[in-house]
């Protein structure tokens, strides 16, 4: 059972986001509240994604609650959710942690199955938001800036990963969840988990989005292929 929060400053939304998410019977809604106790209300329910409105009221604007989040001592992945997919949101989310970006106007069966990516390790994102992702990393910078791509994805740190981790990263660049990276190598999920963070560490990348990035810039982001 995927556990999700809902934190958002319009009631109105709590309610559809939860109506939504509780039809799919493996995600189960066991928190929602605005901004200002969105904090507590993770740390109590412990969700496994948390999804958070990116444009709230100050001083628990989304930016400020995602960065509370992911300093808990055990962060949950908070996806955004926002009507608006300027460059300038995205790129700070990003850089903040994010792990996903999506508009409040995605089709309920795209939600569903994003919830359960984002439990299962992976990275999601609205076609219009994918594309902003990548060229706000590599782009000009936003005001909140964001993690240096050139550093990260420089020739001496690609060359430190092993064939193994190249293949994981290819796969995690094109938002395939752990237990679809799994499959994909026929190893386990846990060696996928250990191979994931083996990857940050080698990129010096915060999370998956900024590695995916480097796949990006590398030219190693390309779906895998099928028979």
């Amino acid at each position: 059972m995927v556990q999700v929060a809902i934190v958002d400053d319009e009631a109105l939304v709590r309610a559809a986001l939860r109506s939504i998410l509780g039809s799919a019977d493996d995600i189960q809604v066991v928190a929602e509240c605005d901004g200002h106790r969105a904090v507590a209300a993770v740390a109590r329910t412990c969700p496994d994604v948390v999804l958070l409105d990116a444009v709230m009221p100050p001083p628990d604007d989304g930016l400020t609650v995602l960065r509370a989040l992911r300093a808990l001592p055990r962060p949950p992945v908070v996806a955004m959710l926002t009507a608006f997919d300027t460059s300038a949101h995205i790129r700070a989310a990003m850089a903040a942690g994010a792990g996903g970006f999506l508009l409040k106007d995605t089709a309920v069966g795209t939600l569903i199955d994003a919830v359960r990516v984002l439990a299962g390790g992976g990275t999601v994102f609205t076609p219009t938001v994918g594309r902003a992702v990548v060229d706000g990393f590599l782009g000009e910078p936003a005001e909140e800036a964001a993690p240096d791509p050139s550093a990260a994805g420089s020739e001496a740190a690609m060359g430190r990963l092993t064939g193994r981790e190249r293949e994981v990263l290819r796969l995690l660049a094109v938002g395939l969840p752990n237990a679809l990276i799994a499959a994909e190598l026929n190893i386990s999920v846990g060696t996928v988990k250990d191979h994931v963070r083996a990857v940050l560490r080698k990129l010096d990348a915060p999370n998956r989005v900024a590695a995916a990035v480097v796949a990006h810039q590398a030219g190693l982001a390309a779906a895998p292929e099928r028979p």
